[in-house]
């Protein structure tokens, strides 16, 4: 995960529970990379992997906060969605998520696409396809990466976390409606029906 401050640019490093980091785990980057502030060198750590998909999120969308789940829903998602699309309409978890960088809330009717991308032996070589998605996707606060996760960014953290937890409902909740081969895009046609 990772939040910006101002030109600050704070990282949590790799391979720590997020709820043990302390301020002094951080890494400061600025928004082109360059390191602002090392955590101590006794403490080992390194700077996440996802480093570069992060500064992509705030150079392209102005984003406040970033985070990275590795969430089985997610993951999920990617498995059972034939293409390079995820979609959903019709449910009442729509209404958390913010269309692009706006402060718009999609509606229950809409539908989300969320785009996939596929994943990479190194995390880092994500950065061009993310790139590409942002451009052509400029409503989504989410890419979802084949068999690996999701990232998610918006304004501010609380805003985020809020976006991430709607995403991740609603992952879930395709999931569950395949496995009864329902369809989770609703025509408004059908009135909900089949």
């Amino acid at each position: 995960m990772s939040i910006r401050m101002n030109d600050d640019i704070y990282i949590a490093p790799s391979g720590v529970q997020k709820e043990c980091i302390k301020p002094e785990h951080l890494f400061i980057l600025d928004i082109n990379g360059n390191v602002k502030h090392l955590p101590s060198n006794e403490l080992c750590l390194k700077q996440s992997e996802c480093t570069p998909l992060f500064l992509a999120a705030y150079r392209k969308r102005n984003a406040g906060a970033v985070i990275h789940s590795h969430s089985i829903s997610s993951v999920l998602a990617t498995i059972i969605t034939d293409g390079n699309e995820f979609r959903v309409s019709h449910q009442e978890m729509i209404k958390g998520i913010k269309r692009g960088m706006t402060n718009e809330n999609y509606h229950y009717n809409d539908t989300l696409i969320v785009p996939i991308i596929d994943n990479t032996p190194f995390e880092r070589d994500l950065t061009n396809q993310l790139e590409m998605v942002m451009v052509k996707y400029p409503d989504t606060n989410a890419v979802l990466v084949r068999r690996h996760g999701v990232y998610v960014w918006g304004n501010t953290w609380k805003q985020t976390k809020t976006m991430a937890e709607c995403y991740d409902y609603l992952f879930n909740y395709v999931v569950q409606l395949k496995k009864f081969s329902i369809n989770p895009v609703l025509s408004t046609s059908t009135n909900g029906c089949q």
